[in-house]
């Protein structure tokens, strides 16, 4: 009997969870933030729509169902737990995927895509908070290599009265500068689209490319609701910055070669929506800083030097990898002793 009580106390011991004062909730919930990221989404989201019409709806709603059935049926069915998807999780994967795929890539592809950044990217690792790399981005990368000529073909914006099957593509500023960089054609530089446009979200390129000043908004009230930090934006953007400054192409304005390296491609949408996602960036604000500036050389060395144009989804990712070890750059204790 005493044995019984015995072991009753030690595992009543093990499932207190005691926490210093004051005892107060903060009102913060899962929900409650990705509720609000998506809120922030939406400007862009909206930009994407009046870009390239029904698309642009279609690809994202194509995209949040599949990544919230994927979810819900693999909770269901193969982990028999309860699913999760209320918790709007699966619904900001789904819109963060859309956000980098074209407007007018085929259903099938877009499904695909879901399914793999759900079941791959998060539900193989147990779900919510316990996925290493960014599901969206998993999903994405599947897709880039899986089918390059269909994730290459960028719609050009034209409005509502492009179809979803048959728009007009072109070049985007980011493939225009990587000829301009690697083949030092600097002829090219006038086929560059207005940098007002590439603010404003006129441009050709995926769903979450078109609007630099929507994401910004979007990012800037994240950081004032205090849903995410500074550290790991403004690194990756400074980074950058620096980066372009010092390796501007001959016969291009360092100033707006820097412009152009800012607000082309998904630098915004990954500065301030992808690389600060809880779960697969560090805890501290050194650690998020190194996170941040990891990312920035990764995009501008892929950028200048790689096969792609556009190298923000690697980086992120690459950089996901070092997150256990970065988390363990924390502050020394009060009263800690170093271990010489």
């Amino acid at each position: 009997m005493k044995l019984i009580e015995q072991k009753k106390f030690e595992t009543d011991m093990k499932n207190l969870i005691v926490s210093p004062a004051p005892h107060a909730h903060s009102g913060d919930s899962v929900r409650k933030n990705m509720l609000l990221v998506i809120a922030c989404l939406l400007p862009a989201l909206a930009v994407s729509l009046i870009a390239f019409g029904w698309g642009a709806l279609i690809t994202t709603a194509i995209s949040i169902v599949a990544c919230v059935a994927t979810e819900w049926l693999i909770a269901k069915f193969v982990l028999k737990q309860r699913p999760t998807i209320c918790d709007c999780s699966a619904v900001l994967t789904g819109l963060l995927l859309a956000f980098n795929l074209p407007s007018a890539l085929p259903w099938w592809i877009v499904v695909i895509g879901a399914v793999v950044a759900i079941a791959v990217g998060k539900m193989t690792f147990g779900g919510l908070g316990q996925n290493p790399f960014n599901p969206a981005l998993v999903g994405r990368v599947f897709l880039l290599i899986s089918f390059p000529v269909q994730m290459t073909t960028w719609p050009r914006p034209l409005g509502f009265e492009t179809s979803y099957v048959d728009a007009a593509t072109g070049a985007t500023p980011l493939a225009t500068l990587k000829q301009i960089v690697k083949g030092g054609d600097t002829g090219l530089i006038d086929q560059l689209p207005d940098l007002w446009d590439s603010f404003t979200g006129m441009i050709g390129g995926s769903l979450g490319e078109v609007s630099a000043i929507a994401l910004l908004i979007g990012g800037i009230v994240l950081i004032a609701c205090r849903v995410i930090t500074w550290h790991i934006p403004v690194s990756i953007l400074g980074t950058v910055a620096l980066f372009a400054a010092c390796t501007a192409p001959a016969g291009m304005c360092c100033g707006e070669y820097v412009a152009y390296s800012l607000l082309a491609g998904g630098m915004m949408l990954g500065a301030f929506f992808m690389a600060t996602d809880y779960v697969t960036s560090p805890m501290t604000g050194w650690a998020k800083i190194i996170f941040g500036i990891g990312i920035g050389l990764i995009v501008m060395v892929i950028r200048t030097w790689g096969a792609y144009p556009e190298g923000m989804s690697f980086a992120i990712l690459i950089m996901n990898a070092t997150v256990p070890l970065l988390n363990k750059i924390r502050p020394r204790r009060f009263g800690e002793v170093v271990k010489k």
